[in-house]
C-alpha cells in the first residue's frame, strides 16, 4: 500500500505530520498557491510550546486539515528575533493567520487545544472572520 504513496511524490509520514515550512518558503508557497497561512512561533525551552507540539500537532483531524487548507510556517523566536519582533510575540507560544500575501488577519497567544485550533482554522480558512464573530460562527457550527 506504501508503494502508490511514493509513486505520488509522497511519504508515508504526509499523511500524519504537518508540513511545517521556513518564513520565506512558506510566504512564496502561500502566494503561488493562494492558502492562508498559520504562523506558530515557538523556542525550544518553551513548555507549553512542547505541550502543543505534543498534544495539538498531532490530532489526525487538525493535522489534515492544516495540510489541506493552509501554509504551515513555525519560527523559533530565540533564532529569529527579528521575525518574533515583527509580529509582536510578547509570549510563546504565540500563532498567527495571515492571508496568502502575508496580510494579518488574527493571533492568538498561549497554547491552543486541538479542538479549539481546529475551529479557528475554519472560522478563518473559510472566510468567515469577514462577516462573523468568533462566537457567532461558532454557534453555526
Amino acid at each position: 500500500m506504501l508503494g502508490w504513496l511514493f509513486v505520488f511524490g509522497f511519504q508515508a509520514a504526509d499523511a500524519a505530520e504537518i508540513r511545517w515550512m521556513k518564513y520565506e518558503e512558506g510566504l512564496a508557497r502561500a502566494n503561488s498557491d493562494h492558502k492562508k497561512i498559520f504562523l506558530n512561533f515557538h523556542a525550544e525551552w518553551c513548555g507549553y510550546c512542547t505541550k502543543m507540539n505534543k498534544e495539538t500537532f498531532t490530532n489526525p483531524a487538525l493535522i489534515a486539515y492544516m495540510n489541506e487548507h493552509f501554509i504551515p510556517i513555525k519560527v523559533d523566536s530565540d533564532k529569529e528575533p527579528q521575525l518574533a519582533q515583527r509580529y509582536r510575540v510578547q509570549g510563546l507560544p504565540t500563532t498567527w493567520f495571515l492571508t496568502d500575501k502575508g496580510e494579518q488577519i488574527a493571533n492568538q497567544p498561549g497554547f491552543i487545544p486541538a479542538d479549539h485550533l481546529l475551529n479557528m482554522m475554519k472560522y478563518v480558512s473559510t472566510d468567515s472572520y469577514k462577516t462573523l464573530s468568533f462566537k457567532e460562527f461558532l454557534k453555526k457550527n
